[in-house]
């Protein structure tokens, strides 16, 4: 029976239907979670796709950390349930303060869209075990706020935990350290700014590399099963 992934929705989400393309072409079962229901419905994983979550009014994410599902997300992911945050996903969970730090605008007040190159510096995460540490990923990004801001105890403090999952091979935002992407303590919660789910076929992305995010969830799921 294929894994069942949820995909969240909120009011101004773009990547919900792409996100649910990615978790079929892995070979899971994508179910639909719409931001204003709190029963999760029992899946095995969470997704938090890109987008301008409310517009992206106060702080990109910050409405959205605010709405109900969150709360459910907030106490499946405390009990071990995988969440992956994407772009605008990413920012969410950090307003939610189930990842540390923070996004801002980009450096050069520019939106930034290429296909970057992601170098994977901690395996060790649900969403990242298929990987190999130092691997080099390429997958597509595009966002405006995507600079990723923290004080330096807590760079320190992640840095020194191996929180610190993807960085830039070349910074194209700002971002703290060439962060790129954080896991919470557990492993089981990773946001990353740039977009795995657009990176899932070779005929619109160029790359299959974002299909390492699944296959490692599934590769977690399966051993958690056995």
């Amino acid at each position: 029976m294929a894994a069942r992934i949820g995909v969240v929705t909120f009011p101004g989400t773009l990547d919900d239907q792409d996100a649910a393309r990615a978790v079929r072409i892995a070979g899971a079962e994508p179910v639909p979670l719409w931001h204003a229901d709190t029963d999760l419905h029992g899946v095995e994983a969470v997704v938090l796709p890109g987008g301008f979550s409310y517009g992206d009014y106060l702080r990109a994410g910050a409405i959205a950390a605010l709405s109900p599902v969150m709360s459910s997300i907030k106490a499946a992911a405390a009990e071990g349930l995988p969440v992956l945050g994407i772009c605008n996903g990413f920012q969410v969970l950090c307003e939610a303060h189930l990842l540390p730090g923070t996004l801002m605008r980009n450096e050069k007040r520019r939106f930034h869209c290429s296909v970057p190159e992601l170098v994977v510096e901690s395996n060790d995460t649900v969403w990242t075990c298929a990987m190999t540490q130092g691997e080099r990923l390429r997958i597509a990004a595009k966002h405006g706020e995507g600079n990723y801001v923290a004080d330096e105890a807590t760079l320190a403090r992640i840095e020194a935990n191996n929180q610190v999952v993807f960085r830039y091979g070349v910074n194209p935002n700002g971002s703290a350290h060439d962060i790129a992407g954080v896991t919470n303590e557990a492993g089981n919660v990773v946001g990353l700014m740039p977009h795995p789910e657009h990176s899932v076929e070779e005929l619109t992305g160029g790359s299959t590399d974002g299909l390492a995010f699944f296959s490692s969830l599934l590769r977690f799921l399966t051993a958690q099963a056995s």
